[in-house]
């Protein structure tokens, strides 16, 4: 497609979110490096960066007065604060690259994933599903990061999560990676799933 014909199609929010634990960084991950029209919504924050982080690629670093100016001008299409640190979707990125003709991926919680469907409900939204609470509860221990009690804590949270999934267009069972990832392409190329 040349540049000219992709400015005069205006692209597509595709929301990718779903449970701690199932996948979705992975399977994100995989579809921006498949699927070239496909780009990734950066979100801010006022964490610290880290060394693995770029400005602009990773996240918008901002002090929290920054952030909260930017909330107060009504700059995010969605926002939250964990562990004492804002993140939250800058609205103009987004607009910005849908007006080149990109289709631009969230990938955000379920909560974020609510309020963005309220401001934008012509959206894609793909709910990323584990095949059972008990895979989700496999997948999380075998990080080997978190204790059994934090665990225990993502996977109540995901189970509230998983009461939400009717909401979105489509839901896709993360079980095989392979097949997951071609579901969402389906999605987004707008081919029926069998």
């Amino acid at each position: 497609m040349t540049e000219r014909k992709r400015q005069k199609m205006k692209g597509r929010l595709i929301v990718i979110s779903g449970p701690s634990g199932v996948g979705k960084g992975t399977l994100v991950k995989r579809l921006l490096s498949e699927c070239k029209k496909l780009k990734l919504s950066v979100s801010a924050t006022t964490r610290k960066p880290r060394s693995e982080d770029a400005e602009g690629v990773t996240y918008f670093f901002k002090t929290k007065d920054e952030f909260r100016s930017m909330i107060d001008e009504s700059a995010f299409m969605e926002w939250a604060v964990y562990n004492d640190n804002y993140y939250g979707t800058p609205i103009a990125p987004v607009k910005e690259k849908l007006a080149e003709g990109y289709d631009v991926l969230l990938e955000i919680d379920v909560q974020g994933a609510m309020k963005v469907m309220e401001k934008c409900p012509d959206g894609i939204y793909i709910f990323i599903a584990p095949p059972s609470v008990e895979t989700l509860r496999e997948r999380l221990t075998g990080r080997g990061s978190e204790s059994s009690e934090q665990i225990e804590k993502r996977v109540a949270a995901a189970e509230e999560e998983l009461k939400l999934q009717d909401k979105y267009s489509y839901v896709v069972v993360n079980n095989v990676l392979d097949d997951a990832v071609e579901d969402i392409k389906k999605i987004i190329e707008g081919k029926d799933l069998l």
